[in-house]
């Protein structure tokens, strides 16, 4: 399983946010200081999370960050993508480009698959859902699977569930 600090600080970040700019911009020193996440990568993060919507920026003496929209409506796989994160149960390089010589091993349906699953439990939680603590498996719903299947997919086992946004 593949999830870098990537997408772990952001969201750790996101969530961060969420709670402390009710009181005006965060500073992504402030962030960086309750996260202990390096200053230097939360502004290469930031400026991927501002070119895809999340966040936005003022600038000068109290300035920092804010969110685009509310906490509960940005989900776990949105801040995930945003900085280009993504998460893969296999070893390949992509799905059309198998892990054994370029050829898929008996088990690559089997690791896609749980990595659609882990998007799509990330797809309905939100950055709230985190924050207040409501992120196990009894607290969340998951969206219908139809809502992921391409339309050229009949079953799951049988093609990739299509990332949603």
């Amino acid at each position: 399983m593949r999830l870098t600090s990537k997408g772990r600080y952001a969201v750790a970040a996101m969530v961060d946010l969420s709670k402390f700019q009710k009181d005006g911009p965060v500073t992504l020193a402030a962030i960086s200081e309750r996260q202990y996440i390096s200053l230097s990568y939360l502004e290469q993060l930031f400026r991927r999370l501002r070119e895809n919507g999340l966040v936005r920026s003022i600038r000068g003496p109290g300035g920092g960050y804010f969110m685009t929209r509310p906490a509960s409506q940005i989900s776990v796989a949105d801040v995930i993508r945003a900085v280009n994160e993504e998460i893969q149960a296999t070893r390949c390089s992509s799905f059309e480009v198998g892990c054994h010589h370029g050829k898929r091993c008996d088990t690559h349906i089997l690791w896609t698959s749980l990595s659609d699953h882990i998007y799509r439990f990330l797809d309905v939680v939100t950055l709230q859902d985190v924050r207040d603590k409501h992120v196990s498996l009894n607290q969340v719903e998951l969206a219908p699977v139809e809502r992921y299947l391409s339309s050229s997919d009949s079953t799951i086992a049988g093609g990739r569930i299509a990332a949603v946004s």
